[in-house]
């Protein structure tokens, strides 16, 4: 049986990409999505990747990312020349526009003209390969102390504002270009237009990557890694679980078998809805384990959200384990071996548990940091390197119904880490009933598509008088945490109307026994992350 804990990056499958060298940028991430929201596949790789191993992954272009540090200090990261002369285009953006000038021969110093935040840019070369079509003048976002005051030979200065002299400078007959400012970040005006003429015009790249690519892609990455065993799927209820077994479904057929864990942590008929919408739209083969006795004896007295996550985690995997035996058990001798766990594991996941380029783990989601180290299965995960948005556009090119694919985001350890304190049944069961009357009412207000998602969290350990019945109370508050993001790298708190809200709040403190007060959360991500735990 396989006992590596993770997929092996070689298993799976994607097209010649564009590169984002992340040079400790906080927006590397961003310039990536961009990147595929020009229909262009990217991925992200560290600063320290030796040009050798990055030309070798055949590159349709290469671009530097922005970073803290200046580049003439002494521990700075730096770049080898032969990136430049190995004839992909590049595109500096901050760091790395400054980066390419210093190694090509600029000059990059600290001539004080600090510029942060949004910038007037004067564009000097209209015509030019990244300007063309844009305005003259335009706001960018800068985040800079040092500066280029000389581009390298051969180079055109295209655009500068009034501190900085050169801002914007390209090569057309080498395919470098560079900018000193943030073209990923919306308060750019023309940011994603200067990007797509980077990669349509000095790249030469078609926009061609679909949701149809990924979907043929990873099956037929799925297919080589899996070959003729079989394979399990945990699936949660949520989009992300739904749309890789259906992905890996498609690629392999009756060799997989979906496990639906009802854990006791779900929301208000979630388990009939998994049971009845999802093997209705995939006709997959489902085998349902009733595992809340099982889930909530491990959690008994655990406050700790970490631990819970662990927790969880653990217990997942344990029962998977089991399912597999049965169904090795059901196969008999001459089945084949069920090997492969798939997983709905998207890069926000993988950042988050301190899995990307140069990040904290934030917190263990329980199919990343939480998983346990003797795990026995080989892990499928087909939509690792996919933001929500795209997971929703390939659920929809599968096929599958909009009811699943536009469904707000659920974590898979459930509201086990919407409970702050303790998880026990009868806190379950109260967050339950608050939980569906939140959903209910943003449905019938219209406004499912207007927020990413809004968590409901009791906060069990806290209690607060009130007054019902004229009596006097002394109840549980709960949280509302209507957000809006684009991929929950980051997330602003969703401005509700006030009569949703209001009907919200009554109807929970009226129908939910033992909560006597709702607030809303009206904190970002940064500082918050969406869930609370």
């Amino acid at each position: 049986m396989a006992s590596t804990p993770h997929a092996a990056p070689d298993t799976v499958s994607s097209p010649d990409p564009v590169l984002v060298v992340d040079f400790g940028a906080q927006y590397a991430q961003l310039i990536a999505r961009r990147v595929r929201e020009a229909r262009v596949y990217s991925e992200v790789v560290p600063s320290t990747t030796p040009v050798a191993e990055m030309l070798a992954r055949n590159p349709k272009a290469i671009i530097l990312s922005g970073g803290p540090s200046s580049v003439y200090a002494e521990e700075a990261p730096g770049l080898d020349r032969a990136l430049f002369e190995a004839g992909v285009p590049v595109f500096g953006m901050c760091y790395g526009f400054q980066l390419m000038a210093q190694v090509l021969g600029g000059t990059v110093d600290n001539t004080g003209a600090r510029e942060y935040g949004r910038t007037p840019l004067k564009v000097s070369k209209a015509g030019s390969t990244l300007f063309e079509g844009t305005p003259l003048d335009q706001q960018v976002w800068m985040s800079h102390g040092d500066a280029c005051s000389a581009a390298p030979e051969g180079f055109d200065v295209t655009a500068s504002t009034d501190v900085v002299p050169v801002a914007a400078f390209e090569n057309d007959e080498l395919k470098l270009y560079g900018v000193q400012y943030h073209p990923e970040v919306l308060h750019s005006t023309h940011g994603q237009q200067v990007l797509e003429h980077f990669l349509y015009r000095g790249a030469g790249i078609a926009p061609d990557w679909t949701a149809g690519n990924i979907v043929e892609e990873q099956t037929e990455a799925i297919r080589a890694q899996v070959g003729t065993k079989r394979a399990i799927c945990g699936l949660s209820g949520g989009v992300d679980s739904a749309v890789a077994a259906a992905l890996v479904q498609r690629a392999i057929g009756d060799q997989l078998t979906c496990v639906y864990v009802d854990h006791g942590l779900m929301r208000k008929g979630e388990t009939e809805q998994v049971e009845k919408d999802f093997v209705a739209a995939t006709g997959v083969q489902l085998k349902v384990v009733d595992a809340e006795e099982r889930f909530l004896s491990a959690l008994a007295g655990v406050s700790d959200p970490e631990q819970k996550r662990k927790i969880i985690g653990r217990e997942f995997i344990r029962v998977f384990e089991q399912a597999q035996a049965e169904l090795v058990a059901e196969a008999g001798a001459e089945g084949e071996e069920v090997a492969f766990l798939v997983q709905g594991t998207l890069y926000p996941d993988v950042v988050e548990s301190g899995g990307g380029t140069g990040t904290a783990n934030i917190k263990s989601h329980h199919n990343v940091g939480g998983l346990p180290e003797d795990l026995e299965f080989e892990l499928v995960e087909p939509l690792r390197q996919l933001f929500k948005d795209e997971v929703r556009m390939v659920g929809q090119e599968l096929g599958l119904p909009e009811e699943i694919v536009q469904r707000q985001p659920f974590p898979g350890p459930g509201l086990g880490i919407r409970i702050v304190g303790e998880v026990t049944k009868d806190r379950l069961d109260l967050l339950r009933e608050a939980d569906a009357i939140a959903r209910e009412e943003l449905t019938a207000a219209g406004l499912d598509r207007d927020i990413w998602q809004c968590p409901v969290v009791l906060l069990a350990d806290v209690r607060s008088v009130g007054v019902q019945g004229d009596g006097r109370t002394y109840g549980h508050p709960v949280v509302l945490r209507p957000v809006s993001s684009e991929d929950a790298m980051t997330a602003d708190w969703s401005r509700l109307p006030y009569d949703v809200l209001a009907k919200i709040s009554t109807r929970i403190t009226n129908e939910v026994k033992d909560v006597n007060r709702v607030v809303l959360d009206v904190t970002s991500k940064p500082p918050g992350t969406i869930e609370w735990e």
